[in-house]
């Protein structure tokens, strides 16, 4: 009797072990993603001449309990009355000092309440906040030991992920952002490690060949750019009578147009260019991309019919003018100092004009030989509609009403690969295309077929036949050798 209450209080136990040890295994065991991971927060920095630009990105609920300010039940027309607290707070907790410990300058500037998502995280809050950080002076930019511990130092599970946006002296202007470094709980020590920022060395060489490369890629992925100078030549080599095209001009002036109206482009957007980034005026970006757009439909109707003859290199250039202004908005996003913007504004420029006359070139060959097809009429007017309708797409958004015209004109710009690959492949076979009817026109250059191999020739033409009938008679009774004298 005593054993099988000692067996059945053991089975007893092992079953009860067993329910509690396997429920355990399985909370404990279990993934982190089933328990709704956190979203961490974001740090990208700008790297100037004289400071560093620091867009603070963080949770509203994190923050909420790290700093005792109430901002989940804030929208963001009631953010003002609490902007000076999150100032004061963020001030406080974001502490960059030089490598031998100078304390920098923190300025807190504007905030805004949105919301975001981030991988696996769902949509939540956000607070996003400009800082503004200054070295004393002497100080480096490029290696400083940022103190940072805005949400961490309460909420111990929380990571900032640091980056670097923009760094004009590494050559780093466009494109994604580049991680740096991390900032979280040191748990073995139970304290938040500074991070130590170390962006190498920089050069203006560097900078101004990114600027260069900006250039290029900002030119090639411009559709509305490119629309407006290809559209305007179109015709170039058509002869205007009235207010049709009709007949074709000359090589040497297709060429010159060509080059005059390419030339006038390049005069008026450069000078614009040089003007906005170096003065620096606030012109609205909204008025001037409209003014662009609808420079590309009145080209695409110049196209089709007659607007301005002989003088498309007049309004190339004053076009021109307002896209030079939209190239500057990117340099104006940048803030330089005058040197770098100097040294930017050159090597941008560039890269834009050498991107220009490759397409030009490759453009060329197309537009010639196209001029001289029997379909010229129907694909010039068929180019010409496709332009005008991107361009009153574009016009339309830019006076604030989107369409999905605009977005699939503006998507065409990703494409630059495929644009390429088609200029290239056009230019090839335009070429071709010449070369092959300048050699049939040159071995027959009476436009017949031409003698085969080993064919007799024909008879040569009697060189007397054109003579008057008294002379023919008089040469025809003439002695055989008197031409030559002798006797």
């Amino acid at each position: 009797m005593t054993r099988s209450r000692n067996w059945l209080t053991t089975a007893l136990r092992l079953v009860a072990g067993i329910a509690i040890a396997v429920p355990a295994a399985l909370l404990l065991g279990a993934p982190p993603a089933a328990a709704h991971p956190m979203p961490h927060s974001v740090v990208r920095l700008d790297v100037h001449q004289a400071s560093v630009t620091a867009r603070l990105e963080l949770p509203v609920d994190d923050l909420s309990r790290a700093s005792g300010i109430d901002l989940n039940s804030v929208e963001p027309a009631g953010l003002p009355a609490r902007a000076t607290a999150v100032r004061a707070y963020l001030r406080r907790h974001i502490r960059p000092v030089t490598l031998h410990g100078e304390t920098w300058q923190v300025g807190i500037g504007s905030l805004s309440l949105g919301r975001t998502e981030q991988t696996s995280t769902g949509p939540y809050r956000e607070l996003v906040a400009e800082a503004v950080l200054t070295p004393p002076p002497g100080g480096d930019v490029r290696h400083f030991t940022l103190n940072y511990d805005v949400i961490v130092h309460q909420v111990v599970t929380h990571v900032t992920l640091v980056s670097v946006r923009q760094d004009w002296a590494a050559g780093r202007v466009g494109g994604g952002a580049t991680q740096v470094g991390t900032v979280g709980l040191d748990i073995r020590h139970m304290k938040v490690p500074p991070l130590t920022v170390d962006l190498g060395n920089g050069s203006a060489w560097r900078g101004f060949l990114a600027m260069t490369e900006l250039g290029g890629e900002h030119i090639l992925t411009g559709t509305d750019h490119l629309l407006f100078l290809l559209i305007l030549l179109l015709p170039a080599p058509l002869r205007a009578v009235g207010r049709r095209w009709h007949g074709l001009v000359g090589a040497r002036v297709a060429l010159g147009r060509v080059g005059r109206i390419t030339i006038a482009f390049t005069v008026g957007h450069s000078v614009a260019l040089a003007a906005t980034a170096l003065g620096r005026p606030e012109i609205p970006g909204r008025p001037v991309e409209a003014f662009i757009a609808a420079s590309i439909l009145v080209g695409a109707v110049h196209a089709i019919r007659p607007l301005f003859p002989g003088r498309e290199a007049l309004v190339a250039g004053v076009f021109g003018l307002g896209h030079g202004m939209a190239f500057s908005f990117v340099l104006a996003e940048m803030h330089l100092s005058t040197g770098q913007l100097v040294s930017s504004l050159f090597g941008f420029n560039l890269g834009i004009e050498l991107v220009q006359l490759l397409l030009v070139c490759l453009a060329l060959p197309a537009l010639l030989v196209i001029a001289r097809l029997r379909a010229q009429p129907a694909l010039r007017a068929g180019g010409a509609l496709l332009t005008a309708t991107a361009a009153v797409g574009w016009l339309a958004d830019r006076l604030g009403v989107p369409n999905p015209v605009a977005r699939t004109a503006d998507s065409a710009g990703s494409h630059t690969t495929l644009m390429l690959a088609a200029l290239a492949s056009s230019a090839v076979a335009a070429t071709g295309w010449a070369l092959s009817a300048r050699w049939r026109s040159v071995g027959d250059p009476g436009g017949g077929v031409r003698p085969r191999a080993g064919s007799r020739p024909e008879a040569e033409p009697d060189p007397g036949a054109k003579l008057p009938a008294g002379l023919r008679e008089r040469a025809a009774h003439a002695p055989a050798d008197s031409a030559s004298g002798g006797g």
